[in-house]
C-alpha cells in the first residue's frame, strides 16, 4: 500500500487564506500608522506654530520705534514669564537689515536668550510677511522660529525683522510618545485581527472538514454516498460527487448482470452436452464430460474474478461477518452430519464488518471451510477479530482442522488452480485456487500453516471496515 505524498506547507489552503489575510492587515496598519503618526505631528507643529504666532503678534504690538527711528520694546509688558527665564525655551529677537544689505542680529532681544542670539538664514522677505523655519538655538536645542519684516516710520531705510522661537524638544518628545502609544496599540490590534482572521478561516473551512469525514465514510464503507449539510457553495460539488457514485454504481451493475447472463449462457448448452453425452456410453462420453466439467469450471473462475474486480473499490461495501459464517456452518452440519464433526465459531464481541459483498465473503469463506470439513477427522473451528493496531482497518478470519495436515512442500502447490493432493476426495482442485485470487483481488492474505499435532490453520486477512458504537 503506497504512502500518500508528504505536503508542503505552502499548499496548505489555510496557510494561503491566513498569510494573505495577514500580509493585507500587516501593509494596512502601516500605513494607517504613518498616516497617523505624520497627521499628529503637523497637527502639534501647526498648534504650536499658532502659539508662536501670537506671540509674534504681541511682540509686534508692543514694539515701538523713538525718533531717531530705534526699537525699543517694554519686556515688563510681555505677558509670558518665560520671556525673562533664561534659557527657557521661549525666545524673541530683532534684528536689523541695513539698506546695504547688511545685518546687524540681536539689536533687542528676550532676556531667555541670554549671551546668545538667533543664527538665521538669510531670506528675502516682503514687509508684513511671515516665514517660519526649523533651527538651533541656545544649547544646541532645536526650535521653531516665526520672522516677520516691517520698517519703521521715522527711518523708512532701515528695515526690522522681529523672531519668536520657541523649543521643540517637548513637541517632538510628544510626538514620540504618541507613536509609541500607536505602534504598541496598532501591534495589538494586528494581534486581535490575526486572532479573528484565523477564527474566519476556521469556520470558513470547516465545511471541508465534514466534507472529508464524509468522504472517510464512503471510504471505510459506512455509506455509500457523501451525507452532510453543506454551504451553498459546496453542495454542488457533493450532488455532482453523489452522481459520480451512483454512475459508477449502476456501470458496475450493469456489467456483473451482462457477466452473469454470459455465464447462465454458457451453462445451458455445456447442461445439454453433457445429457447428450450421458446416452452415448462410450470414450467419447468421458472425453466431452472432462471437457465440459472444464470449461464449467473456467466459466466459474472467470465469473468470480469479474465479480470482484468490478466491485471491490465501490463505496458503501460491508458485509457482516458473523450470519455468513453462521450459514456456513449451518450447511456444513447438514452436509457432513455423517461424519458428526464439531464446527464452533468464536469472532469475539467486536462486531466484524467485511469490506466487500457478502456473495463474495461466503465463496471464501464456503470453499475454505469444505475443505476443512472434508479432511477433518474430529473438529473445525473458526476464530476472527481484528488486526491490532492495523491501519486501515483489517480482520483475520481462522479455519483449523485436525485433519492430516499439509506437507511443508506441497503448501504453495495446493493454491494452484487444478491441483488436488488426494485424488480419492471429490473435488475440482478450483476450491483454494479461487480464494487465493478473491483474497488478491480485495487486497488480502491467505496462509496455510501446518500444526505440529496434525491439522491445517488457514488464515486470511481482509479490508474491514472500522466498527462504531452507536450513539
Amino acid at each position: 500500500m503506497s504512502t500518500p505524498p508528504q505536503r508542503h506547507w505552502a499548499q496548505s489552503l489555510r496557510f494561503r487564506l491566513l498569510a494573505a489575510t495577514l500580509v493585507g492587515l500587516a501593509v494596512a496598519l502601516l500605513l494607517a500608522g504613518w498616516v497617523l503618526s505624520s497627521l499628529f505631528r503637523e497637527h502639534v507643529l501647526q498648534q504650536f506654530e499658532a502659539t508662536l504666532t501670537q506671540q509674534l503678534d504681541q511682540l509686534t504690538a508692543q514694539l515701538e520705534f523713538d525718533a531717531a527711528g530705534r526699537p525699543r520694546i517694554d519686556s515688563q509688558a510681555l505677558s509670558d514669564p518665560r520671556w525673562q527665564r533664561p534659557y527657557s525655551g521661549l525666545y524673541w529677537q530683532i534684528d536689523e537689515m541695513t539698506h546695504d544689505g547688511q545685518e546687524r542680529s540681536g539689536v533687542l532681544r528676550s532676556r531667555s536668550l541670554w549671551d546668545t542670539r538667533l543664527q538665521l538664514r538669510p531670506d528675502a522677505m516682503a514687509d508684513g510677511a511671515l516665514h517660519v523655519h526649523e533651527g538651533l538655538g541656545p544649547q544646541g536645542a532645536p526650535l521653531l522660529m516665526l520672522e516677520r519684516s516691517l520698517r519703521a516710520g521715522a527711518a523708512p531705510g532701515s528695515r526690522w525683522r522681529l523672531v519668536v522661537a520657541g523649543d521643540l524638544q517637548e513637541t517632538q518628545q510628544a510626538v514620540q510618545h504618541f507613536t509609541g502609544v500607536l505602534v504598541m496599540s496598532l501591534a495589538a490590534l494586528l494581534v486581535l485581527l490575526a486572532l479573528a482572521a484565523w477564527a474566519q478561516v476556521a469556520v470558513g473551512l470547516r465545511p471541508l472538514r465534514a466534507l472529508q469525514r464524509s468522504l472517510q465514510e464512503v471510504h471505510q464503507g459506512h455509506a455509500a454516498q457523501l451525507q452532510g449539510v453543506f454551504p451553498q457553495e459546496v453542495q454542488p460539488l457533493v450532488n455532482d460527487f453523489n452522481q459520480v457514485l451512483e454512475r459508477n454504481a449502476e456501470v458496475v451493475a450493469r456489467a456483473r448482470t451482462h457477466a452473469g447472463n454470459l455465464a447462465h449462457a454458457l451453462k445451458t448448452p455445456l447442461s445439454v452436452l453433457d445429457q447428450a453425452t450421458a446416452q452415448v456410453g462410450n470414450d467419447l462420453e468421458r472425453l466431452v464430460q472432462e471437457q465440459l466439467a472444464l470449461a464449467r469450471r473456467h466459466v466459474d473462475w472467470h465469473l468470480a474474478q469479474t465479480r470482484v474486480a468490478a466491485t471491490q473499490r465501490l463505496p458503501g461495501q460491508r458485509t457482516a461477518v458473523a450470519p455468513v459464517v453462521a450459514g456456513l456452518v449451518r450447511v456444513m452440519e447438514r452436509v457432513y452430519a455423517a461424519r458428526g464433526l464439531a464446527l464452533s465459531v468464536e469472532l469475539g464481541d467486536t462486531p466484524l464488518l467485511f469490506a466487500g459483498e457478502e456473495q463474495d465473503l461466503q465463496e471464501m469463506l464456503g470453499n475454505l471451510l469444505d475443505n476443512a470439513c472434508k479432511w477433518a477427522h474430529t473438529r473445525v473451528c473458526i476464530r476472527g477479530g481484528l488486526i491490532a493496531g492495523a491501519m486501515p482497518t483489517r480482520l483475520r478470519l481462522q479455519i483449523q482442522d485436525d485433519g492430516p495436515g499439509i506437507g511443508a512442500e506441497h503448501l504453495q502447490a495446493v493454491v494452484a488452480r487444478g491441483v488436488r493432493l488426494d485424488e480419492a476426495v471429490p473435488g475440482t482442485g478450483l476450491g483454494l485456487a479461487i480464494v487465493q485470487d478473491l483474497v488478491a483481488l480485495y487486497g488480502g492474505r491467505l496462509a496455510l500453516q501446518p500444526l505440529a499435532s496434525g491439522g491445517l490453520v488457514v488464515t486470511v486477512e481482509l479490508a474491514a471496515v472500522g466498527w462504531r458504537s452507536p450513539e
